[in-house]
């Protein structure tokens, strides 16, 4: 007898892209027991053998008294992560005839094994299920807390919260109801009041003063423009950044899928938020990495500007930030993605972004601000303020003074709410999208 041969599909991410991988299991008699994982594995990949036994032994199957191989094909494709637990184990299993291989070979399975059998979350699960649609694999075997975000992707996603769920369900001894589309849309509820995506918007209604600046808010969130705000300090950019998402629309479907995909990928998909409906807002510290801003590593992951696609990404204090990264958003800004060359291949990452910037007009915060005298030798403000190359600066398309409020300004009562700003912006989005002629503003209506 040469052995048995069982195989289960899954998928690798190749950055945030689905490659089917075959998952081949094969016991042969005869030799000494051992266990061993083949196909260009990673570390975390190759310790599946460590969890994928201790699952099996906990669900209280039996393991092969045999020499027991797994590829992963094709071999030349990197395999990294803990996704292909699940596969691994079942495709073992089917093997060893614990479970029917044709009927294991319907679906796509994805999900880390924890040591007592449970089936783990695992990043990326809506891009896997939207590649074993594409290949005609409606059926998707997944952990239960991704079963929403793959069923969003149109396949027919089965939960399973323990091996011994999967390896029933596989025999036809437990069914397990499907979740679907609507099935899936349904838990999505419908949003709080004052929540994006299960994070808290402030109101731009909380801003007293600075009218010149909520006015290029709205321009900028109608026309989708690069914004970027100078002032002194507590003048109250990073305030009026930060409501920016409380006054763009929620995203389309499509859009929203698109954002989804690259959230989950990375790994940040919030809590109980299957989608994302509305755009995303990113504000990385002064101090953070290019590969961290931009993207890539030596496994190449989305940065913050492809977490901002379709959303706002707001450098606050941003001459502090490295000339490497400010360089390095050009490309983004320019072209709309990120691709990342390594050795082994290209990822290629969306990154159509709103950039909102905020910086001070000298070092010491004291330029501009009437109260404040500046302390900064001119040598000084001409270096502050070369940090942000002129080819940076062309990218902004509103560039706004924020002068101090005034105490009849903060005084004043509070001015329109986030709701009220959005539904103009709906209005102003709905006649760009209907093809309505342009004609350039005076200054005077922008200001």
């Amino acid at each position: 007898m040469d052995g048995v041969l069982a195989r289960a599909v899954t998928y690798a991410l190749v950055g945030i892209e689905p490659r089917r991988v075959e998952v081949e299991a094969h016991l042969r008699p005869g030799q000494l027991p051992s266990f061993s994982i083949v196909g260009l594995a990673d570390r975390a990949c190759q310790e599946a053998k460590h969890r994928v036994r201790s699952g099996v032994h906990s669900a209280l199957l039996p393991w092969p008294d045999r020499h027991v191989t797994i590829n992963l094909a094709p071999a030349a494709l990197r395999k990294e992560g803990t996704g292909f637990d699940l596969a691994i184990a079942l495709s073992l299993l089917a093997a060893f005839g614990e479970v029917p291989a044709a009927r294991l070979a319907e679906h796509t399975v994805v999900g880390e094994l924890a040591l007592d059998g449970r089936v783990r979350p695992v990043p990326g699960v809506i891009a896997v299920a939207e590649g074993a649609a594409r290949q005609g694999i409606a059926r998707i075997l997944c952990p239960t807390e991704c079963a929403a975000e793959a069923a969003l992707a149109g396949a027919q996603a089965i939960p399973v919260g323990h091996l011994t769920e999967a390896v029933a369900y596989l025999r036809g001894d437990e069914p397990i109801a499907p979740v679907e589309g609507d099935g899936a849309a349904g838990m999505l509820g419908e949003p709080s009041a004052g929540l994006v995506d299960g994070v808290r918007v402030p109101d731009l209604a909380e801003v007293r003063g600075q009218e010149r600046g909520r006015r290029a808010l709205e321009i900028a969130a109608a026309g989708g423009h690069n914004l970027l705000l100078a002032g002194p300090p507590g003048t109250g950019k990073t305030m009026l950044a930060r409501r920016l998402p409380g006054i763009l629309p929620p995203l389309t479907r499509e859009e929203a899928l698109e954002v989804t995909r690259i959230h989950s990928v990375a790994g940040v998909l919030p809590p109980g938020c299957p989608l994302l409906r509305y755009p995303p807002f990113r504000s990385p510290h002064h101090g953070a990495s290019p590969a961290a801003v931009i993207g890539g590593g030596a496994s190449p992951r989305p940065g913050e500007v492809s977490l901002a696609h379709r959303g706002v990404l707001f450098l606050d204090e941003l001459p502090e930030f490295s000339r490497a990264v400010i360089e390095a958003l050009r490309q983004p800004l320019e072209d709309g993605v990120v691709s990342v060359a390594r050795v082994g291949g290209r990822a290629t990452f969306p990154a159509a972004f709103r950039l909102v910037a905020a910086m001070n007009l000298c070092p010491c915060g004291g330029r501009g601000d009437g109260g404040n005298r500046c302390s900064c030798p001119p040598a000084r403000i001409v270096a502050y303020r070369e940090k942000v190359s002129r080819a940076l600066l062309d990218r902004f398309d509103l560039v706004v003074a924020m002068p101090r409020p005034r105490a009849d300004e903060l005084a004043a009562p509070p001015g329109e709410s986030s709701a009220a700003v959005r539904g103009r912006v709906e209005q102003g989005l709905e006649i760009i999208r209907a093809g309505a002629p342009r004609r350039t503003p005076a200054a005077s209506e922008l200001l």
